[in-house]
Parts: structure tokens; C-alpha cells; sequence
């Protein structure tokens, strides 16, 4: 049964804080003009969110208190499928960068590799990176100077750093335009 349609209170510590909602709820989707009506709140939907997240649970272990792990899969696999996280991620970004004192767009940033470890179980990609000694996955990684995240591509292990930057930095000048400088390692 739905909750009432305001919902204010926390039910646990991965829940927002009253602060931390009304700087992310303007970037939510508003609700849509045509189908049926939203049957939960839209803070407690992404809570519910946020708790699979933190939790690591499967989505239908869920607690009962957020709404039902069909409507919860269903609203985060639509934002992702229509970029709403990304925009989320881009605005708060910035946000942070203005705080900082910075220009909302960074100039400069920091490029890095990572090679971890994965299970027989995992699925997809994955790889044998001889120089680390591991196997698993390589994720390329690039971050501004304030190490927030303008961008990310995960590859088989055995992927060199060389043709991983090359993938990381695909499309980015259109997304980053005062991007100037990217520092990365030698090795």
C-alpha cells in the first residue's frame, strides 16, 4: 500500500538528509503530463535507490518500507536509459566546483588507470593485465582537480592505459569545452 503522498521522514542512514533533497529534487524529472500518476513519493522512490546502492541487496530485498522493488527497478533503469543520472552527476558537479571558487567547467584534469580483481562468477568484461598480475577488469578514469569524476570507461584488463585514454577521451570536448590540460602518469 502506497505511502502518504509527502513523505519527510528518514528510515535509515543511507536516506537523505531534508538539505540534501532540496538541492538534488529540482533535478529529478518532473512528473508526467500523460499516465497514471505517480503512486510514491519521488524522495522516498530514490531513497529506496540510494539503499540498494549503499546496501549492495538485491532489489527484491528491498524493506517494505519503500515502495514495491518493481517500481523502484523500473524508475532507476528509465533514468538511466534517458541520462537523468548524468545530468544529476554534471549538475552537482558543478555545483561543487562553484563552491570550491572555480569555473563550473574544469580546465585541467587527471587521467589514471586501475586494474581489480574480478570473480569467475562476474559476467562481461574482463581480461589478464600481466604487468599488475591480475584478472579482472581495467577501469579508466578521469577526474578534475578537485578529483570529481568528468569520466569513466571500464575495459578487459589487458587493455593498454594508451588505447583506454583513447576511449576515455572519445566525445569529451563537446562535454568539457575549457579543457585544456590532462595529466596522466608514465608507466
Amino acid at each position: 500500500m502506497p505511502c502518504s503522498p509527502v513523505y519527510t521522514g528518514s528510515l535509515y542512514p543511507c536516506d537523505l538528509t531534508d538539505a540534501e533533497w532540496m538541492q538534488l529534487a529540482p533535478l529529478l524529472p518532473a512528473p508526467a503530463q500523460r499516465g497514471r500518476p505517480r503512486s510514491w513519493p519521488l524522495r522516498l522512490l530514490v531513497n529506496a535507490l540510494f539503499y540498494v546502492l549503499r546496501t549492495g541487496c538485491a532489489w527484491r530485498y528491498l524493506p517494505r518500507e519503500y515502495p514495491p522493488w518493481q517500481t523502484t527497478y523500473t524508475t532507476f533503469r528509465q533514468w538511466r536509459l534517458h541520462g537523468v543520472w548524468q545530468q544529476v552527476h554534471e549538475a552537482l558537479r558543478r555545483a561543487v566546483r562553484l563552491r570550491a571558487g572555480r569555473h563550473a567547467d574544469p580546465s585541467a584534469a587527471i587521467m589514471d588507470s586501475q586494474s581489480v580483481k574480478t570473480t569467475e562468477e562476474s559476467g562481461g568484461i574482463k581480461g589478464y593485465d600481466g604487468g599488475k598480475q591480475v584478472k579482472g577488469r581495467k577501469r579508466h578514469i578521469l577526474v578534475d582537480t578537485l578529483g570529481l569524476l568528468l569520466s569513466v570507461e571500464v575495459t578487459p584488463a589487458h587493455t593498454s592505459d594508451q588505447a583506454g585514454a583513447r576511449r576515455l577521451l572519445i566525445g569529451l570536448k563537446p562535454l568539457h569545452p575549457r579543457l585544456e590540460l590532462i595529466w596522466a602518469d608514465g608507466s
